[in-house]
């Protein structure tokens, strides 16, 4: 399990740059990823087919149909978070978001058939805690549309993970591909009838645009969706915390945000839990075996 477990850090590294990318590009949310998930997915079909892949999802129509919902929920989370972004601001927002690990865990004893332990319960309950205490700052008034948006994007993160991790015989390179593209044409779609895409990309802006798209989505999706599928969705669920952690890292060291006493205690809440959750679950293993 260490190789998807590090390609799954990896990934919740990079998507934690996610804002401090977009900073430096001043196009509306949906405008942003539009382009995100255009970009994406042709560098990763790109690396598909140059490296002999060959697609083979209509072969399980059952899988195929699971990924297309998963592809789906993947366009419509994103949308809505950054729905509730605009209309609730990042901290409260943020807070919406992440409960959707939370809906993943609570069902994966009825989806995947996977226990519930007290450890696990225990860490989750710290982590949770914790990316209350790092994210909670949100200033913008609340709003129903806003967290009406901010609970849709966590329910729909759960759809995401779920159909994902059903879609078996669709692995690696081919999954995160089409996963993206499939995202990619729900916000086309989206993008298409709500504003048309005459979208005002400036010529500075292009090189963190490409950024954005070819590593933090096209690199970050791949390692995202070829792990996942190995992991236990409990690990999954839990040390997605690492996102939000990465990005208020980030943001203290490349603008200078600097993090209040009570953010260092969530952080140390978030990296607490997820490291004694995952401990305790390797040494579960282990007596098992």
């Amino acid at each position: 399990m260490k190789t998807p477990l590090l390609k799954y850090i990896i990934s919740l590294l990079i998507l934690g740059s996610n804002g401090i990318v977009s900073s430096l590009i001043h196009l509306n949310s949906y405008e942003i990823v539009f382009l995100r998930t255009m970009v994406g997915s042709v560098v990763l079909i790109a690396i598909f087919l140059l490296t002999g892949g060959k697609f083979t999802f209509y072969q399980n129509k059952k899988d195929a149909l699971f990924l297309l919902i998963s592809g789906m929920a993947l366009g419509g989370s994103w949308m809505f978070l950054y729905e509730a972004y605009a209309s609730i601001g990042v901290g409260v927002a943020s807070l919406c978001y992440y409960c959707g690990p939370m809906i993943v865990m609570m069902l994966s004893p009825v989806v995947f058939n996977e226990k519930l332990t007290a450890a696990k319960i225990a860490g989750f309950i710290a982590v949770v805690l914790g990316v209350c205490l790092v994210n909670g700052r949100g200033s913008a008034a609340l709003n129903s549309r806003g967290l009406f948006s901010g609970l849709m994007s966590a329910v729909i993160f759960a759809i995401m993970v779920i159909f994902n991790k059903k879609a078996k015989s669709i692995t690696g390179l081919e999954n995160s591909a089409l996963q993206v593209l499939i995202s990619f044409l729900t916000v086309a779609a989206f993008v298409g009838i709500k504003q048309g895409y005459n979208i005002p990309l400036q010529t500075s802006e292009i090189p963190a645009m490409l950024f954005l798209g070819v590593v933090n989505t096209g690199v970050a999706c791949y390692l995202y969706f070829s792990s996942i599928g190995r992991l236990p969705v409990q690990t999954v669920s839990i040390l997605g915390y690492l996102e939000p952690l990465a990005a208020v890292v980030f943001s203290a060291l490349l603008l200078n945000e600097k993090m209040s006493s009570t953010q260092m205690l969530g952080a140390a809440l978030i990296l607490g839990g997820a490291i004694f959750t995952e401990y305790c679950e390797i040494r579960n293993r282990s007596v098992q075996i």
